[in-house]
């Protein structure tokens, strides 16, 4: 039992290095690869961890798969059951975690929809009245389809290619599904507090991939750095503080690296060593949790196996 107890606390603790891992390689990525890297890391580490709990959890079902009696059990490994016990404590926590992060998801997503209700236009854009200045992609929800919600003060404090980037952007994310990708990694970082620092990295790099986009789109990366920069600044003063959709918003993140990221030149993929190394990195951090888990469950299998021959010979 000593072995498995041991696999379960590395698989718990090497999210830690892999999430240091993937902040490192997502620096070098363009931001699209940057966030599916997030993304797949976050929810392979949030998988590994629960394997490796269920692992524990299974010992007292394992042992009746043998038909030995519980107590003999805790005769050969005294700390089977505190173990399997605790393992269902804290996947208990993760579940309440997880319910109560996707409740409060669904809520905000409502209440921007309540925000958007005002809103007129036609196709995918919905423009709200009033003088707060904000902008954002709305998923779509209960068979209403995505929308980009922008509001008159908004408008206002653009100028015409500004207004551009700013559609662009906002359609960036919602052809993107970007606020899936958002949701995995928010409700990954639940199952593990290593986790929790990705949902701000990916959230920046899901703007970047937008402002990437945006600038493309209008073919001029200082008039969207310019764009993004005026936007922010106008969406600062905001009264409003109640409505939006802060997860898919053109002001959202670190603006000044954002603003300083499109004023270079457009980012390309690391070649060569570089990025195989980096790669490579992450791929074995990552799935480190993944094997630890499987080798977990055939260890106890195992153990079981042998505590029930030991107590029939007994």
């Amino acid at each position: 039992m000593t072995f498995a107890l041991v696999l379960v606390a590395l698989a718990l603790a090497f999210p830690w290095a892999a999430v240091a891992a993937a902040r490192r390689l997502a620096t070098v990525l363009p931001p699209r690869d940057a966030c599916w890297a997030l993304t797949a890391a976050t929810l392979l580490m949030a998988g590994g961890t629960i394997a490796a709990l269920a692992g524990l959890l299974h010992v007292p079902f394992l042992a009746s798969l043998e038909q030995v009696p519980l107590h003999r059990v805790l005769e050969v490994w005294p700390v089977a059951v505190p173990a399997a016990c605790t393992a269902a404590l804290v996947m208990a926590v993760q579940a309440v975690l997880l319910f109560r992060r996707g409740f409060e998801h669904r809520v905000v997503l409502e209440r921007a929809w309540r925000a958007a209700a005002e809103g007129t236009g036609h196709g995918d854009l919905l423009v709200v009245p009033g003088d707060d200045v904000d902008a954002f992609a709305l998923p779509g929800y209960r068979g209403r389809s995505s929308r980009i919600v922008v509001t008159v003060g908004m408008l206002r404090a653009l100028k015409p290619r500004e207004r551009a980037v700013l559609l662009a952007h906002e359609r960036a994310h919602l052809s993107g599904r970007h606020h899936l990708l958002f949701a995995v990694v928010d409700l990954s970082a639940t199952v593990h507090p290593a986790l929790r620092s990705l949902r701000g990295l990916l959230g920046f790099h899901l703007e970047r991939w937008a402002d990437e986009v945006a600038a493309a789109t209008v073919g001029d990366r200082r008039v969207a750095a310019a764009a993004i920069a005026r936007a922010a600044l106008a969406g600062s003063q905001n009264r409003n503080t109640g409505g939006g959709y802060p997860m898919l918003s053109v002001t959202s993140g670190p603006v000044p690296q954002r603003v300083e990221a499109l004023l270079l030149p457009e980012p390309v993929a690391p070649k060569g060593g570089a990025r195989r190394i980096g790669a490579l990195g992450l791929a074995v951090t990552v799935a480190f949790p993944a094997l630890a888990a499987v080798a977990l469950a055939y260890g106890l299998h195992e153990y079981v196996e042998y505590a029930a021959i030991a107590v029939r010979g007994s």
